[in-house]
């Protein structure tokens, strides 16, 4: 028998200065249905997240609104935390960086990369605005990007990723005032990121086999080009101390900060429940480390986080499987507040059932390529799919006039055949990272499980042949059970519904499992409703 995996899966920290949309839920969600998945394998998983509270967009939201940043940052906090319970993501742990107990780790674990000699103090010139009287922090600075020629914040590109070199931002102007930028000499405290290069290369090439492309091509551009040191001081006054004598006017760069909040809060969960968080972090412990985050942060877990693990010198395992989506558009448009283009995340909650949402960014997802959203496409999936076929199947099963109880009948071998085939491929597929194809073979079940009940015309053989009858019902009850596993990585709500119906235990599992004849079926409704585009 194989033994259960510790199994640690990160999703990316969201700025805590704006509202998500579904473009951020389809970037984010593959770490929920990895940890769906993975826990009825029967292995030990945490997800962890949490809110990134930290940093320039949170001082800049809260001088706009004039209000201080910790409370934009748990006015964002608390909307992510209902938003990700009404997505059902099922998260162990998501916290904020603002927490105390975040904080002081971070410390500890800043400080043993100082003591090891992997952060070095440098004096230099930095960006200075004179009419705004302070040093600049990239998201500060507007600049043409050298790369691509449009138009950016200094800290990376939104249209070509590249993240301008401290050279490269001479060129900006002050975001706040428009002024163009001089030099000044600062203190500053340096990560030498050059020195993980031969490590952080030997283990990508041990492991890349098992990310997305996106993810292959964006280390490897960033390895062949030669990591560069980076700072990791910044002059603020909102964030994590820096615990090196004469920083104390400075604060810690948000993106040490917030990749490391997946080790504190795998150390608050192991404390809160009495596990040892080294066995999700240490080599030699049958553990495992997915990353699941856009592909806009993902030089910052392939490197940035490998790099600070292996500053540790403690023998940490690094992150083996980065899970990075591509983007998702609404209409073939960028999503956007201000223009109007898309929905919020809670937006589109308050109009539709989130297993439906969860089902189409899952099924129509951006794996390989830019996808695209669009409310008729959802609606599309959501009547046709969603409701017409899985929706219809337990609804004339299980709601069949006159049927009072699951009957005593024979399990149809082909079907048996089909339900342990389609539980080993879209594991199969879900362990690949293509979600979109384990979706679809969870869906052919469900579209054979139709065509079967069909053949067999049970409505005619209720009167006619009643073994017959029996069969094509406990035959399709069966399925139903075991799709309450298959689906529970992607239609959580629907498929604890059926375990209720079904009296299964609470806990899924990825395996074939019976039904037991005799059950009462009472009190069954519709798992779905239709959506009436005419009165929309």
């Amino acid at each position: 028998m194989e033994s259960k995996r510790n199994i640690l899966i990160g999703g990316a920290w969201p700025y805590a200065n704006s509202s998500l949309h579904l473009g951020h839920i389809a970037g984010l969600i593959s770490g929920d249905v990895l940890a769906r998945y993975f826990r009825t394998k029967g292995d030990n998983v945490l997800y962890v997240s949490g809110s990134d509270c930290h940093g320039t967009p949170i001082t800049e939201r809260a001088k706009k609104e004039g209000i201080s940043p910790r409370e934009i940052a748990e006015k964002y906090d608390e909307e992510f935390n209902r938003m990700f319970d009404g997505y059902q993501f099922s998260y162990d742990l998501y916290s904020r960086t603002f927490e105390d107990y975040h904080k002081d780790k971070v410390k500890i674990l800043f400080r043993k990369l100082y003591d090891n000699g992997y952060i070095y103090e440098k004096l230099e010139n930095q960006a200075y605005c004179e009419k705004c009287n302070k040093f600049l922090a990239d998201r500060e600075i507007i600049l043409t990007c050298p790369e691509c020629g449009e138009e950016t914040k200094g800290d990376q590109c939104d249209a070509c990723l590249h993240v301008p070199t401290t050279e490269e931002l001479k060129a900006g102007n002050c975001i706040e005032c428009g002024s163009k930028i001089v030099e000044r000499e600062n203190k500053v405290l340096y990560l030498a990121l050059s020195k993980f290069q031969k490590a952080i290369e030997e283990h990508t090439s041990k492991v890349k086999h098992e990310w997305r492309i996106n993810a292959q091509n964006e280390t490897e551009k960033y390895l062949k080009q030669g990591l560069l040191d980076r700072a990791v001081t910044r002059d603020l006054t909102w964030g994590v101390d820096i615990p090196v004598e004469g920083y104390d006017d400075k604060k810690m760069y948000v993106w040490i900060d917030a990749v490391l909040g997946y080790v504190t809060n795998t150390m608050r969960l192991a404390e809160e429940r009495g596990l040892n968080w080294e066995d999700f972090w240490k080599e030699g412990n049958n553990n495992k480390i997915y990353m699941c985050h856009g592909k806009d942060n993902i030089m910052f877990h392939s490197i940035i986080l490998n790099a600070l693990l292996l500053g540790q010198e403690e023998n940490y395992h690094l992150v083996d499987t980065i899970v990075s989506a591509e983007y998702l558009n609404f209409n073939d448009q960028k999503f956007s507040k201000s223009k109007g283009i898309g929905m919020t995340a809670l937006e589109a909650l308050d109009i539709y059932e989130s297993d439906s949402l969860r089902y189409h960014l899952i099924s129509n997802g951006p794996e390989k390529k830019d996808t695209n959203f669009t409310i008729e496409d959802f609606e599309n999936t959501h009547n046709g799919e969603i409701l017409n076929k899985f929706g219809n199947l337990v609804n004339r099963t299980l709601r069949f006039k006159g049927l009072e109880e699951v009957p005593e009948g024979i399990m149809d071998e082909e079907m048996e055949r089909e339900i342990r085939e389609a539980y080993f491929e879209a594991g199969r597929l879900i362990e690949r990272l293509e979600f979109r194809e384990a979706v679809d073979q969870i869906m052919e079940l469900v579209e054979e499980a139709n065509k079967y009940y069909d053949a067999k015309e049970p409505w005619k053989a209720k009167n006619e042949d009643i073994f017959k009858f029996n069969n094509v019902i406990y035959t399709c009850s069966v399925i139903i059970a075991n799709l309450s596993n298959l689906f529970e990585p992607i239609m959580p709500n629907a498929c604890k519904n059926i375990r209720k119906y079904l009296n299964l235990p609470e806990k899924p599992v990825w395996n074939y499992i019976d039904v037991k004849p005799g059950l009462k079926l009472e009190n069954i409704e519709p798992l779905f409703t239709r959506i009436d585009k005419k009165n929309k």
